[in-house]
Parts: C-alpha cells; sequence; structure tokens
C-alpha cells in the first residue's frame, strides 16, 4: 500500500491541479508570439516609456542649449536692418520732423555689438552655464542608475514569482492526489478518518497557496508592463537568468568606483561651482560695462548707393555709404539695493550648495557600506539557501526511501514536500534580493 501511495504522489506532478480554476481579471492579449526580454531590453524599453527618466533627458538637453546660449552672449552680435522712415511733408524739404533730412528716408544697416564687462572678461556666465549642464548630465545618470534598480526589481520580481508559482502548482498538485488517495483508502477502512482531514487541510492549504502564486505572478507581470510598453502589452515573457548573477568585487575595489564615478557627488560639485559662478555674476554687475556698437549701411532720402540730398539738392548725387561708431561706459550709481541683495542671495545659495555637498560625500559614503554589506548578506543568503534547498531535497527522498520501507508515514513525506517548497521559495527570493541589491549598490559605484 505505501508503494502505491508514494507512485500515485510521484506521478501527480504531471496530473492537472484539483479544486476549481481561478480567473483573474487580465489586459487583452495582443496577438502573435509573446517577445522575450532579457533584463538588457526592459531596461532599453523603460528607457523610452519612463517620465522621470525622460524629464532628466530633457534637463540635460536643455542644459546643453544653455551653455550654448550663454557662450553666444559674450561673442559679438551682427545683425542687418533695413527700414523706410517716412515724413509728414510741410513748407521745408525735411518735412516737418527735424531728426528726418527729407520727406521720405531709407536706412540699410549692418550692425555690430559687443558689450564689454567683467562678465565677458570672466566668461563667468558660460562657466556657470557648463556648471549647470555637468549637474544636469549627473542628474541624468542619477535618473539612469535609479531606473535600472526599479526595473531590475519589477525584472527579477516577476522571474522569482514564476519560479514560485512552478513549485507552488506541483505541490498543490501532490497535495490533490494525496486527498484522493486517503478518501480512496478511508472507504476500504485501511486509513483513519484523521489522516483524510489533515489531508483535505493540506490540500485546501496548498490550493489557496498556488491562488496567491498565481495572483503574485500576474501582478509582477502587470508591473513590469507597465514599465516596459506604452501600449500596456502584457505579451512578452522574461529570461530567468537568476543562476548566472554577477560576482561582487571586493570592497577596495568598490570604494575605487564610488570614489571616481559617483553621480551625486558630481552634480553636488557642479552644483557648488554653478553657484559660486552666480556670485561672481552678481559681484560683476557692481561694476561699469563698456559697450561699441558700429554700423556700416546708408541713411538717405533715396534706397541708392548714391543719392541727391533733400535739403540740399545743389550738391548733386552724394555717396550714402559709411559707418557710425557708438560708445558707450555704463556705471552703477544708484538702484536701491538691488544689486546688493542679489549678491546676498547668491552667497547664501553657494552657501546652501557647500553644506549640500558635504552631506551628500558623507551620505554617499553611508550609502555605499550599508548597500554593500546587504549585497554580501543576499549573496551569503543565495549560497546557504541554495544549500538549504538541496538539503530538503535530499531529506524528501529519504523519507520516500523509509516511507517504502514502512519506516514513516505519508505524513512525514508530505511535511519533507512542504519544507522542500518553503526551501525553494526562499532561495528564489534570495536571488531576487541579490540582484536587487547589486543595482542598488551601481547606482553609487556604477556598472561592474
Amino acid at each position: 500500500m505505501a508503494l502505491l501511495v508514494l507512485g500515485a504522489l510521484r506521478a501527480s506532478a504531471q496530473e492537472p491541479v484539483a479544486g476549481p480554476p481561478i480567473q483573474l481579471a487580465r489586459a487583452p492579449a495582443a496577438s502573435g508570439a509573446p517577445a522575450v526580454i532579457t533584463l538588457a531590453d526592459a531596461l532599453q524599453r523603460a528607457r523610452q516609456n519612463d517620465l522621470t527618466f525622460q524629464t532628466s533627458v530633457a534637463d540635460a538637453v536643455s542644459a546643453h542649449e544653455d551653455r550654448i546660449q550663454a557662450r553666444a552672449t559674450l561673442l559679438p552680435t551682427v545683425s542687418a536692418t533695413t527700414q523706410f522712415l517716412g515724413n509728414s511733408p510741410g513748407a521745408l524739404p525735411t518735412g516737418r520732423f527735424v531728426s528726418l533730412d527729407g520727406v521720405e528716408m531709407y536706412r540699410e544697416w549692418l550692425v555690430l555689438h559687443q558689450d564689454l564687462s567683467a562678465n565677458t572678461l570672466t566668461q563667468a556666465p558660460l562657466h556657470k552655464a557648463r556648471a549647470g549642464e555637468a549637474v544636469a548630465q549627473a542628474k541624468l545618470e542619477i535618473a539612469t542608475r535609479g531606473l535600472a534598480v526599479t526595473v531590475t526589481k519589477s525584472y527579477y520580481s516577476l522571474v522569482a514569482t514564476e519560479r514560485k508559482y512552478a513549485t507552488v502548482q506541483r505541490a498543490a498538485q501532490q497535495a490533490a492526489r494525496f486527498l484522493e488517495i486517503t478518501q480512496q483508502q478511508e472507504r476500504l477502512g485501511q486509513v483513519a478518518r484523521s489522516d483524510v482531514i489533515k489531508a483535505d487541510l493540506q490540500s485546501r492549504q496548498q490550493q489557496q497557496a498556488f491562488r496567491e502564486a498565481t495572483l503574485a505572478m500576474d501582478s509582477a507581470h502587470l508591473a513590469l508592463a507597465v514599465l516596459l510598453s506604452p501600449t500596456f502589452d502584457e505579451n512578452f515573457t522574461v529570461v530567468d537568468d537568476l543562476a548566472t548573477a554577477p560576482p561582487l568585487p571586493p570592497f577596495a575595489d568598490v570604494r575605487a568606483m564610488a570614489e571616481r564615478g559617483n553621480p551625486d557627488i558630481r552634480a553636488a560639485s557642479e552644483a557648488l561651482l554653478a553657484a559660486e559662478q552666480d556670485v561672481r555674476i552678481s559681484r560683476n554687475a557692481l561694476l561699469p560695462t563698456f559697450s561699441v556698437e558700429a554700423i556700416y549701411g546708408f541713411e538717405a532720402n533715396e534706397f541708392a548707393l548714391n543719392a541727391v540730398i533733400a535739403a540740399r539738392p545743389e550738391l548733386g548725387p552724394q555717396p550714402t555709404l559709411g559707418y557710425f561708431v557708438t560708445l558707450n561706459l555704463a556705471i552703477p550709481v544708484w538702484d536701491w539695493g538691488g544689486l546688493r541683495s542679489k549678491l546676498h542671495q547668491s552667497e547664501t545659495r553657494a552657501r546652501e550648495a557647500h553644506v549640500a555637498l558635504t552631506q551628500s560625500q558623507r551620505q554617499q559614503m553611508s550609502n555605499l557600506y550599508t548597500m554593500y554589506n546587504e549585497a554580501l548578506t543576499a549573496k551569503s543568503a543565495v549560497e546557504n539557501l541554495q544549500s538549504v534547498a538541496e538539503l530538503a531535497a535530499e531529506s524528501l527522498r529519504l523519507i520516500n526511501l523509509r516511507y517504502e520501507a514502512g519506516e514513516s508515514t505519508a505524513l512525514e513525506v508530505v511535511d519533507a514536500q512542504n519544507t522542500l517548497v518553503q526551501a525553494r521559495s526562499a532561495f528564489d527570493d534570495a536571488g531576487a534580493r541579490y540582484r536587487l541589491a547589486l543595482a542598488e549598490l551601481q547606482t553609487v559605484t556604477g556598472s561592474f
């Protein structure tokens, strides 16, 4: 009889789950074969769809354009202008407006303008824009690494739930088959009623565990679909590569990578540089500004290179081309304290940026230790729980042998099966935890 029950339990792994099926709500499935997505594919898709990441991309592009504009403000500007000036006629040939020399006047000018100030000489606006661009690039890198953590968590959460789904499904099949066998044996009077009750409890518990595993798997699939598809397409499968996780480098190497490539510290450093340049710009506003404007072209009563002057027609046609230069020196005298106030504001922000930098350095060092210890612990958990799962499988094999020899009960077989399910589930969770810990550590160090 023991051999009959054991054989039935072994065969039950290929049989359908007993009990009513569960019908979970699902999004409409796309036609065609599901796409096979790796973690790299998931990261690439998420970058195209994630709002936070795309906002960081837009900020980086905008900061790059700010740098170009800041550089342009330091260089001379050249513009061309064409004007017609109409005047009310009067008794005089120049019309009624004394600023004109005729009833009609035309201007064709090529204008060169250059401001020479302390900002022009020190190029402080350009340095500030460069620092702002570096800050935006660092924040883009922060967003990239943060998105990698989010995607990694969702990706391996789905992988782990799929593994646990398969494990719980096998356990539910075995529990359902075991209940059926005990019911048959009760009718034959070969087992006690208590064995049937225990088998029924076991089957119901495994059925509920199977439903929960189904729900968890579908929820994880939906969460990843939100990140990957702009149309919420669930027609994809993921590659299970938990067993090929990269090794954890030594802490000395990790610390060196963090010192070289930490985007948070780089962003804080560049923000401090931008604030210091803002102080320089505010201080330069208190200094004089010299500007030059050179004009080449003509201003005549006819649109021509040679024209008759309306006020002196007796001179005949005269050349109209010429130049006109304006030199201007502006000295700030009194502005009711506005420029001083801006200087005080910029100095306060510079002090704030300095404090932010030092705090970021301390916080990132703390994060480095915390994240490395988490990765180290998760790696140890993977190795330990792998051994536990192997021991649980060996324990089940030995109990099966004892059962065949009549030295153990069927309930001991079921208990060993439950232990194996728990051990494998814990091992799967540890694998996902280690992957997530590596992704979080790489937000500080960069890829390794």
